[in-house]
């Protein structure tokens, strides 16, 4: 039977209403609050949310925006008194699926709950399809994000890696070199050899070979590759020149190859060979939006690997989290998840680098990034959605250099 969650503080209404849901074949699930129910609001949970707008303390408002946290295609049907229409209108401008007047008919509520019922089969069966296929590419299952860099990022995987020569992956420290590298190797023909790391500093010929041994038929990735020692440099490139190595080559770096080649540091030919295949990852900072959804799957991580229930990850946190530039990339907010997650940190802090007009412009761009991609692009859906004229709506992509068209 499809599960059908009840929120509301009045015990009345909440006993008429799961009768009424188990009369029409539903599983009901009642709680009395939004702390009684939030921990059945998951992204796998498979039917509806029916939710009182007027509660004590955390109302039907915060069930919703706390559902939408959880999964936006999360169907929410709003239940209103008689003078809360307008409020039930702004809260389907903000997401819910639908509102019903109370009382309401019970088949006015069956209708409305067959509707929504039929939208969440479709998403969890099209996310069930998308994880299928996702268990075969390793590029979908590893390298998160839902920004045009991520899928772009992903799309750059694939096609390098269905490719035989070396490649070469850069980013800025703490941005993932490492496992972009092991991405691209699970992604190729060779994944199911071993996959060597090394790092460049201090490796001599004798270390090399040994490397090139053990990654016989798989992947040896070299990390900073500009601090690898001369004679190393010389021996790598006559292993590459010579063609037919049972091995591919994999470098890696966060610094700039270019300045390290101009300087002497990097040999020109090992170089110019690396740069046929250049793999770039983008910083937090380009794709702000990912900021979220990396959090999210770090916390998730991280209390399950502590045994702890993954704590709540509020709009306010969101928010802190959005108000940073974090230099230190996916590293840094890995870290601050691993904290909040074992709750040692309520949340994360915006940098003392930034000025309040600096945060706040990196939280208003991520806010006009998630409503075009939740509109699909549609501008004007979007500015309905955040409440903006048109106008100022344009005037602010115009600002952040934002393309509704991208959403698309």
């Amino acid at each position: 039977m499809t599960p059908v969650l009840v929120v509301d503080d009045d015990a009345a209404v909440r006993e008429a209403l799961v009768q009424t849901l188990e009369l029409a074949g539903y599983a009901p699930v009642a709680a009395a609050s939004f702390v009684a129910a939030k921990d059945h609001i998951t992204r796998d949970f498979g039917g509806v949310i029916v939710s009182d707008i007027r509660m004590p303390g955390r109302d039907g408002f915060h069930v919703l925006g706390y559902a939408r946290g959880v999964d936006p295609e999360l169907p929410v049907i709003l239940l209103t008194g008689e003078g809360d229409i307008p409020m039930a209108v702004r809260a389907m401008e903000q997401g819910a699926f639908d509102f019903l007047e109370k009382p309401c008919a019970a088949q006015d509520l069956i209708a409305v709950l067959a509707r929504a019922q039929a939208r969440r089969r479709e998403v969890l069966e099209a996310r069930a399809q998308d994880m299928a296929r996702a268990a075969g590419d390793p590029a979908a299952r590893l390298i998160f994000g839902v920004s045009r860099q991520a899928d772009a990022l992903r799309a750059r995987v694939r096609r390098v890696a269905a490719t035989a020569t070396e490649v070469l992956v850069t980013g800025a420290p703490g941005s993932g070199v490492s496992k972009i590298a092991e991405v691209i190797h699970l992604c190729s023909a060779r994944s199911k050899g071993p996959f060597e790391k090394r790092a460049a500093a201090g490796l001599d010929r004798a270390g090399l070979d040994e490397a090139l041994r053990l990654s016989a038929e798989g992947s040896l990735f070299v990390d900073e590759l500009a601090a690898m020692p001369p004679d190393t440099q010389i021996a790598l490139i006559g292993v590459l020149e010579a063609g037919g190595s049972a091995v591919r080559l994999i470098a890696g770096s966060t610094a700039d190859l270019g300045a390290a080649q101009e300087g002497g540091r990097l040999h020109p030919d090992l170089y110019y060979r690396l740069q046929v295949l250049p793999v770039r990852i983008p910083s937090l900072s380009e794709r702000p939006e990912d900021i979220p959804v990396l959090f999210r799957h770090y916390v998730a991580q991280a209390s399950e690997q502590a045994g702890l229930r993954a704590p709540e990850i509020t709009p306010d946190v969101i928010a802190g989290l959005m108000a940073q530039d974090w230099p230190g990339n996916a590293r840094a907010l890995m870290s601050a998840a691993m904290r909040f997650a074992l709750g040692l940190q309520e949340a994360a802090q915006p940098s003392d680098e930034l000025g309040l007009a600096e945060q706040m412009a990196q939280i208003e761009r991520s806010l006009l990034v998630a409503a075009l991609r939740q509109s699909g692009g549609q501008a004007s859906v979007a500015a309905r959605a955040l409440k903006l004229p048109r106008k100022t709506f344009y005037d602010k992509l115009a600002k952040y250099a934002i393309r509704p068209e991208s959403f698309r």
